[in-house]
């Protein structure tokens, strides 16, 4: 009985301290955006981070991924949320440490599609470990293009750029699938001009979401405005609309993301 809970868990008030998958296309600003979160660790599997401030730990490998993992499981340090900059290297890292321990240079390999199934296990158990931490999640993926059947034909949607499987695991993992995108708008002079943002709803042309349900829509690409959206939200129900915030598009779910 000791195991058992003796009261109801409250909501996370803190939008940094849930899971996230944040993806765009390259060189977007995701890191950037990540950087503004007070408390935040980079476990960064490729350079890219010199002109931000940041507290980084370079993993070359999956040796030293597990390294950090266990220290930052002691709970002995300053940080608040766990960065991974980017999951797709951290999944080829995976991916090469199955193979150096079953000494074979692809998961093709193993017979019986037993390297795919060691991979993925290996890959799904420390990222669980990880979303257990008493800490915020943040796994930044690139984007690609996809061709994907729906009822009414073919479609090119937007994805991260994950292997199926660890996309399928990882999208179900985390509290929020924040796509960033371009919005197109006018200025001042009436020409057009876009600006970054995130979308947290899914449509069928991209992947995203919103377990907590407090989100808009869509907002700026910017950690602050990110933080300021959720919290000024703590108040409303579930799929209530938010005081001054826009009324649903009924198009919305058929948005496309810009191509700019």
């Amino acid at each position: 009985m000791g195991l058992l809970p003796t009261q109801k868990t409250m909501p996370q008030t803190d939008p940094s301290k849930l899971s996230m998958l944040l993806y765009s296309r390259s060189k977007f600003g995701k890191s950037e955006f990540c950087a503004q979160m007070p408390g935040a660790l980079f476990l960064a599997t490729e350079p890219g981070l010199s002109h931000l401030e940041t507290y980084p730990v370079p993993i070359p490998d999956w040796d030293t991924l597990l390294g950090a993992c266990g220290e930052l499981a002691k709970g002995d340090h300053q940080f608040k949320v766990i960065i991974i900059d980017t999951i797709d290297i951290c999944y080829k890292l995976c991916a090469q440490y199955i193979c150096a321990k079953y000494k074979v240079e692809h998961e093709a390999d193993l017979p019986y599609g037993k390297g795919w199934s060691l991979v993925s296990n290996e890959f799904q158990r420390v990222m669980l470990k990880l979303a257990h931490l008493p800490y915020g999640l943040v796994m930044i993926s690139h984007t690609q293009e996809k061709e994907v059947e729906t009822r009414t034909g073919k479609i090119i949607k937007v994805v991260p750029t994950l292997p199926d499987k660890a996309a399928k695991f990882i999208l179900g993992l985390v509290d929020i699938i924040a796509f960033g995108d371009f919005e197109a708008e006018s200025n001042a002079d009436g020409e057009k001009v876009f600006r970054r943002v995130i979308r947290t709803k899914p449509t069928v042309y991209y992947d995203a979401g919103d377990r907590s349900g407090r989100l808009p829509d869509t907002l700026d690409f910017d950690f602050r405005a990110f933080n300021e959206a959720y919290r000024q939200a703590l108040g409303t129900k579930r799929g209530t609309p938010q005081v001054g915030a826009p009324s649903p598009d009924p198009k919305a779910t058929e948005s496309k993301p810009n191509k700019a």
